[in-house]
């Protein structure tokens, strides 16, 4: 078997528009394909020994053990490999169960798809699901442990933390869109100007100089004595002679710890000696040259999380620790605790594995006990000195019993610190009781604290702390998007979008755009290319400059990686046209359309759909979308028009010589077409209908009729504004015509446009595209051959697989089949050909130059407007 390819889609895609984390496996079983699981003896058996867990797979049988019957009767090992992939990440604590596994159109070539929870754990889910396959057909030893422990470490590397996770599903689960900037725990939540970030759990409106509060513990500590909130008695110390100072005035037993330490790194507790202080002393200073020394407070170690200034949870915590039998030793009874369900690697589970570091030996030293010492039964021997939860503590919830005192204290002292999000570490007795009779005190308060211990305690009600601080970021009514519209189709996407962005912009939005020639905000070009992918639509998304965003989206980005958004406000498609076909398992104009409305089924309840009734393809969708569906036609008559008219629903039609919004048989005509510059004075009906659909998705989203009028027509046309798009050039003697035009469809649309201009000669530039079906090559040298007195052909400057003769001979046989006396030659650069095309021009001259890359184009002929110009001023 040979994997072909692996991709990784992060949004809705042809799978799915609500799985949008799959990674899809492009897989050649080669000679496997002729092997079904029930010819290759003992497979059953294998499998189900190395995976035994595979029994709860339902598959298409419907109960369990269904994949098992379903490997007993027979099934292909790509079906089989997405069972495994899907099985070895639930085992590594992923928990996932979406496959699908179809063949494409090339015999033994399968599509496996499944979904993943951690990108890179995908991938390696993928990639070692084949070995497990090929080890299982050839009755191989593969080592399952060693596969799933790698698959943990992967996902640890991976995964958002605990806290940082939580607070991503809340908002999840309020529909609220987030994006993780980098590979940490940087989230953004909301798109463009409504976004807000947060760092574990840490928020963009965390001031800083709280934080700067809080890492200072002497300052903190300081400033809560200086307010009256109870602290232990102590000092700051660099060395022996501080040391002994601090000890003389407060006594033993003491508490050392660095006064830049966090997570318990450094610290010595229940210091009772000189000896032992001075160990403390040095042992701090490993981590900070300045450490803290404090009277050690008995009692229980308590955490207090304040949220937006308001106490939502508090949490004992315990280190972690065994309780001894009388009969196993240290490390047996820290065997037989990790065997808890609840303890897993990491962050997996409610709690995390005990193991064994240089503190828990040191610990075990001063008791002078070992690993092989057998506590005596109930005898609890901790093993960390710190209750830290990834260190194998636990957890107890006392939200409810702590004392309304208590609660008031802690929420001054998050006023205090400054901090909206805010863990306070208590020692006391209880909580139960107010500080100052349980004689407890304040050791530290946290920026960032964990939310582990509260979501899910080892003992108690959890606590859904993430959804105070989601509610702090988005207060009731506070919006998290922005209005985001989709533009798809085979032709006239660009121009579209361009249109659209310019309604918006005159509408006083400050818009993001992408297209296939950038992305723009507020017509500035900020990166230049073709931008039509989820990563472009995702660039804008991120811009906190950004309150509207029209995003151009090709087929492309969609099957490389889905889309870059969850939901769009308007969909619109422009038109379904053969193109790029041959390419990616898309063969078909039923296979181009599955991948268009992907946008279309991303499009929200409440949305638009905007179609086009003049194009059959896009037509077939209109009875099966979710959201409202409006359609723009050139011809008032069109009979999909005149049904949506007699249902009461809205259309945008060219009629009479005006763009029309219709609402059932009501007509609202926006304005007249030769007003609009785009559509040459009504001669370019593609142009028209570019306008139709940019006029319909702005009207459906909400703005006003003379609004869009006035965008309309002062959209002008240019090399800098829609490049590409019949760009015209005036010379004395001729005209020079460049636009993107590079299939069938869009070289008919030139072509008609060309019935309506004069001239007395028209010479066409064009060229093939090597990535596109022979019939597709050869129909465009005979349009060419339709619209053109003279062709000159010329090369790509990417054959995409092919060669020139190839792609030229092509062209060549489709202007021959059409008229063997039209005249062609072949000049294989671009400049050359556009130098030559205008050394031919006579006066009255029209050259149209086709091209699937324009700007060199572009630059030529403004180099040879301005030389012209410049001539004539000499002169």
């Amino acid at each position: 078997m040979k994997i072909e390819k692996i991709q990784v889609l992060r949004g809705p895609n042809i799978w799915s528009i609500t799985r949008k984390k799959l990674i899809q496996m492009r897989l050649d079983l080669e000679e496997t394909e002729h092997f079904p699981t029930n010819k290759i003896e003992g497979f059953r058996e294998r499998i189900e020994q190395l995976l035994p867990s595979l029994i709860s797979h339902r598959c298409s049988e419907g109960v369990e053990g269904g994949f098992f019957k379903r490997v007993e009767k027979g099934t292909w090992m790509g079906h089989v490999i997405e069972h495994i992939a899907l099985e070895i990440q639930t085992l590594a604590g992923m928990d996932v169960g979406f496959g699908r596994t179809r063949e494409t159109k090339t015999p033994g070539v399968y599509n496996v798809v499944f979904n993943y929870l951690e990108e890179r754990a995908g991938v390696f889910a993928a990639e070692e699901a084949v070995k497990i396959a090929e080890a299982l057909m050839n009755s191989t030893e593969y080592d399952i442990e060693k596969c799933i422990h790698n698959l943990k470490e992967i996902r640890e590397r991976e995964r958002l933390g605990p806290s940082t996770g939580s607070i991503v599903e809340e908002a999840a689960s309020r529909r609220i869109p987030w994006i993780r900037l980098g590979k940490n725990s940087l989230v953004q939540l909301g798109y463009g100007i409504n976004q807000q970030r947060f760092q574990a759990t840490i928020t963009g409106n965390t001031s800083s100089i709280a934080v700067d509060i809080a890492c200072n513990k002497e300052l903190t500590k300081k400033m809560l004595e200086d307010a009256a909130i109870p602290v232990p008695s102590g000092g700051l110390v660099v060395d022996e002679e501080d040391l002994q100072y601090v000890i003389k005035k407060i006594g033993y037993p003491l508490v050392l710890k660095p006064l830049d330490g966090n997570h318990g790194k450094g610290a010595s507790i229940n210091v009772k000696d000189y000896e032992t202080a001075v160990i403390g002393l040095e042992h701090a200073q490993k981590y900070s040259r300045k450490v803290i020394v404090e009277k050690y407070i008995t009692g229980f170690d308590f955490r207090v999380l304040v949220i937006n200034h308001k106490m939502v949870a508090a949490a004992r915590r315990v280190p972690a620790h065994v309780v001894g039998d009388g009969e196993l030793n240290i490390q047996q009874l820290i065997d037989k605790e990790n065997l808890d369900p609840r303890r897993g690697y990491g962050h997996e589970n409610v709690l995390t594995e005990i193991d064994v570091d240089k503190d828990t030996n040191e610990l075990l030293e001063k008791l002078n006990y070992t690993l092989e010492t057998i506590p005596q039964k109930g005898e609890i021997v901790y093993l960390k000195s710190t209750a830290n939860l990834s260190t194998g503590g636990t957890s107890i919830d006392v939200t409810d019993m702590i004392h309304p005192e208590n609660v008031q204290m802690a929420e001054r002292v998050s006023r205090i610190i400054g901090l909206d999000v805010c863990g306070i570490d208590i020692m006391a007795e209880n909580l139960t009781q107010p500080l100052k009779e349980s004689g407890g005190a304040i050791l530290e308060v946290n920026a960032a604290p964990g939310f582990r211990m509260h979501l899910a305690p080892s003992e108690g009600l959890p606590r859904n702390v993430a959804a105070p601080v989601v509610d702090m970021l988005y207060p009731q009514g506070k919006e998290f998007r922005i209005p985001i519209i989709a533009v798809t189709g085979t032709n006239g996407k660009t121009t579209t979008t361009r249109l659209l962005a310019h309604i918006v912009k005159n509408n006083g939005k400050r818009v993001g755009f992408t297209t296939s020639d950038g992305i723009y905000i507020q017509n500035t070009l900020l990166e230049k290319g073709d931008t039509t992918g989820p990563m472009s639509a995702e660039f804008i998304l991120k811009d906190p400059t950004v309150e509207f965003a029209v995003l151009e989206t090709a087929r492309g980005g969609i099957l490389r990686s889905g889309l870059g958004f969850g939901s769009c406000d308007i969909g619109v498609l422009t038109n379904i046209k053969e193109d790029h076909l041959g390419l990616s398992d898309i063969h078909n104009l039923k296979d181009l359309t599955r991948v268009k409305r992907v946008v279309l089924d991303s499009v929200k309840k409440d949305g638009w759909c905007i179609l086009n009734a003049d194009d059959e393809y896009s037509m077939r969708l209109a009875d099966d979308l979710r959201p409202k569906v409006a359609l723009f036609s050139l011809d008032e008559n069109n009979p999909h028009i005149k049904k949506f008219a007699k249902e009461g629903k809205i259309t945008c039609v060219y009629e009479e010589g005006f763009v029309t919004i219709k609402k059932g048989e009501w007509k609202i005509r926006i304005e007249r077409v030769k007003n609009i510059p785009i559509t040459m004075e009504g001669k370019a009906k593609f142009m028209i209908a570019n306008v139709l659909a940019a006029s319909l998705a702005a009207y459906v989203y909400g703005f006003e009729i003379p609004n869009i009028a006035l965008a309309l027509t002062t959209f002008i046309p240019s090399a800098q504004l829609t490049p590409g798009r019949l760009n015209i050039f005036k010379f004395k003697n001729f005209k020079v015509m460049i636009d993107f035009a590079h299939n069938p469809a869009s070289y008919e649309a030139i072509e008609d446009y060309l019935k309506n201009v004069e001239s007395n000669k028209k010479i066409g530039i064009i060229s093939g595209v090597g990535d596109r079906r022979d019939n597709d090559i050869r129909e465009c040298g005979k349009i060419a051959a339709r619209m053109f007195d003279h062709i000159i052909i010329r090369n790509e400057k990417h054959l995409r697989g092919r060669t020139e003769d190839e792609i030229n001979g092509l062209i060549i046989e489709g202007i021959q089949s059409v008229d063997k006396s039209v005249s062609y030659e072949c000049i294989p650069k671009e400049i050359d050909a556009l130098k030559h095309a205008m050394s031919l021009a006579e006066e009255g001259t029209f050259i149209t130059a086709l091209s699937d890359v324009i700007n060199n184009a572009i630059e030529l002929v403004q180099d040879y407007q301005n030389k012209e110009l410049q001539d004539e001023g000499n002169y």
